[in-house]
């Protein structure tokens, strides 16, 4: 069982119920390679064939964004020390992403209950009932940091975000959204690899008492982002040839944004960061640290 999908127009990723999963250019094809330029896959799919293709668009997407901008900065998962401004600068964009994904989700699954689709009705409404609300995690991480969350987020949207936004607007408000079900396949599958290390060294920015990390644990490994990884693997093998190819298209595609967004923002330094949050924020950044917290630091100390 061989699954394979174009990207880019460019390149055919290559799934096998094996678990091997291989890039292969276009361009130039011949003999039996020349198969997966001339043909699209119709056959039926299975959840490692359908996991490869999937993880596969995203790992291409990424290697393509680095080998372009010549650094591994941008990788998922890459190791890098927590950083307490650009953490709440993630924080804005994470509200902003959150916001926007039941909103999104409802209406491209009304518009499957339109045309005769109830399995992908279902399947996206129990999405959105499930993300309903994440955004505020985030504004309550804000608070925790003693920040004027809301006029945060009113006034800032990061510069690697509003692509994002913009893509999963125009997903989910097609005639045909079967796309959505990619752009969040990438988001989830990326979270889903945040260690509770991770989780743990952001934790560690912060005194005793201070719990900032309420978004980033439920978007990450000790979250129900594995188990939702799992289900959409399982959904989309299920789904005919051409809806999985329209998905792994859409996943790679936001990958792209994904990782050029990283670039974007790790290219920023510390100085432009806090200028932009405190000209979203109205005021100089000031951590307010709740009062029990005060006195148990000044009890430490003293």
């Amino acid at each position: 069982m061989v699954q394979w999908v174009h990207v880019a127009g460019e390149t055919a990723i290559i799934a096998r119920e094996s678990g091997e999963v291989s890039f292969l250019a276009l361009d130039g094809l011949e003999g039996n390679s020349a198969a997966f330029a001339e043909r699209m896959m119709t056959g039926g799919g299975t959840l490692v064939s359908t996991t490869g293709v999937l993880d596969g668009a995203i790992s291409l997407a990424f290697e393509q964004t680095d080998s372009r901008f010549g650094h591994t900065d941008s990788q998922p998962g890459a190791k890098e020390g927590p950083n307490l401004l650009r953490y709440i600068y993630a924080l804005a964009g994470a509200y902003h992403t959150a916001r926007d994904t039941p909103r999104n989700l409802l209406r491209a699954a009304e518009r499957f209950k339109e045309i005769g689709r109830p399995e992908v009705t279902a399947y996206l409404e129990m999405r959105a009932l499930e993300e309903t609300g994440h955004e505020r995690l985030a504004l309550k991480d804000l608070r925790a940091l003693g920040l004027p969350a809301e006029r945060i987020v009113a006034n800032l949207v990061p510069i690697g975000i509003k692509p994002l936004c913009d893509l999963f607007n125009r997903l989910c408000f097609e005639d045909y959204p079967i796309e959505c079900i990619g752009f969040s396949y990438c988001s989830e599958r990326i979270a889903a690899l945040k260690p509770k290390a991770e989780i743990d060294a952001v934790q560690s920015l912060f005194p005793d008492g201070v719990d900032a990390t309420r978004f980033l644990r439920s978007h990450s490994s000790l979250g129900s982002e594995v188990s939702h990884v799992e289900e959409t693997i399982e959904f989309v093998a299920s789904l005919p040839a051409e809806d999985r190819i329209r998905v792994v298209q859409a996943t790679y595609e936001t990958a792209l944004l994904m990782a050029s967004g990283r670039r974007l923002e790790s290219s920023k330094s510390e100085a432009e960061i806090r200028e932009e949050l405190e000209e979203a924020a109205g005021t100089a950044l000031k951590f307010e640290w709740p009062r029990r917290v005060r006195e148990a630091m000044t009890a430490r100390v003293n």
